[in-house]
């Protein structure tokens, strides 16, 4: 009944798991308490409703909600057992031969505020720490496992920008080609949604538009932002029919069993105006600096600083990733299970590149009333610096 060729391999799953408790042990956490989506499918494999308890000296153990049966097909953890409601908690730990923590980690960054008070009412004893950025850190260098997957994202990243063409035409809205695009997508094995940590972050395959509303502002932590079609989903495409000599901006996240490429090129109907192409020029060139200098030990705001010097330089400091003071001060993001994965290539992080980190390195360029140009590719940090996944022709494609 389950699709079981598509498990993540039990050897990944120790593995993961072993990281994380080198990593409590290091910092004298008892356990860790697993619950949020992401999270979960990393180090167990499902995302079934349920709690991953992960003892700093012991063997970890999925304790399942729902769906018991869907969890022992998915999951590879050798202790899985029924759980009915979170109050068995502690009891089923002491049944399993597992020691109360006196110091208990969890995803305090995402974990709402009823569900900790709920927990701490539970574990009373124990002080709670928070443990999502040792998460991030084991998360952000991926294994040749999920470099593989992500890889095979990147193909199909390729594969749907080269459908484009297919159906963009003057007077298409840009949620009519939109749908037509998700369609491929969905077509090509995308799961259909986008996974973010930030709390209220919100995407669904990603950001299409064209001309002027490319560069309307909105809410997400993005540099391009959309109409979108209505107040209540404020972002990416509208109901603003295309015309000819516009940017299209096709930004989207390809998802493929969980793991992702981020992926954005520029299209339009005829010719665009020289000032436009030039800027996209100048973000190719970007582009080709950054991929030079982010290796093993490049300081991630060091990475934002020299792309923004740049920019400068070529004369787009005031549109370089958008406008004013609500810009965003970044040029590249990690992406794995979720899409703002470590590292951040943004002012003021200083967390150093390693091997095997992915990135998504998006220098754009917002014109008010004229449109977005630049680009989006997924990379892999290499000794050599950025290794790029993605491979769809970066000029602007004239149609």
């Amino acid at each position: 009944m389950f699709n079981t060729d598509l498990n993540t391999p039990r050897s990944e799953l120790e593995l993961r798991i072993e990281k994380l408790q080198v990593k409590l042990d290091e910092n004298n956490i008892n356990g860790a308490l697993i619950l949020q989506k992401a999270d979960l499918f990393y180090f167990a494999g499902t995302i079934q409703d349920a709690h991953l308890y992960v003892p700093c000296d012991n063997d970890p153990i999925l304790m399942v909600y729902k769906d018991m049966e869907r969890a022992k097909a998915e999951s590879s953890i050798k202790n899985i057992v029924p759980l009915n409601n979170i109050g068995q908690i502690c009891s089923l730990l002491h049944d399993n031969g597992y020691a109360l923590p006196r110091i208990l980690g969890m995803e305090l960054d995402v974990l709402p505020a009823n569900l900790y008070f709920n927990y701490k009412n539970l574990f009373e004893h124990a002080k709670f720490v928070d443990i999502s950025h040792y998460l991030r850190l084991i998360r952000a260098v991926k294994s040749a496992y999920e470099l593989d997957l992500i890889r095979k994202a990147a193909h199909l990243s390729d594969r749907l920008a080269g459908c484009v063409k297919d159906y963009l035409h003057e007077g298409i809205t840009e949620i009519e080609l939109a749908g037509k695009i998700e369609a491929r997508a969905r077509k090509h094995g995308h799961q259909g949604f986008v996974r973010m940590r930030l709390w209220g972050s919100e995407l669904h395959y990603g950001h299409l538009m064209a001309g002027p509303s490319a560069a309307v502002l909105s809410f997400l932590s993005s540099p391009t932002g959309g109409t979108g079609g209505c107040p209540a989903s404020a972002q990416s495409a509208g109901l603003r029919p295309i015309q000819r000599h516009e940017p299209v901006l096709v930004d989207y996240v390809f998802v493929l069993n969980g793991y992702m490429s981020d992926h954005a090129r520029i299209f339009a109907i005829g010719d665009l105006p020289d000032e436009l192409i030039r800027a996209h020029e100048a973000m190719l060139k970007v582009q080709a600096m950054v991929k030079r200098e982010a290796k093993p030990k490049a300081k991630a705001s060091k990475l934002y600083d020299i792309s923004l010097e740049l920019a400068k330089k070529l004369g787009y400091e005031k549109n370089f990733m958008g406008i004013g003071d609500r810009r965003i001060r970044f040029v590249g993001h990690g992406i794995g299970l979720e899409l703002d994965e470590y590292p951040f290539l943004a002012k003021g992080q200083e967390l150093e590149l390693e091997e095997g980190m992915t990135i998504a390195l998006e220098p754009k360029l917002i014109f008010p009333g004229k449109g977005v140009v630049g680009i989006e590719n997924t990379h892999v940090v290499t000794d050599e610096g950025l290794k790029q996944l993605t491979h769809f022709d970066e000029k602007i494609c004239i149609l």
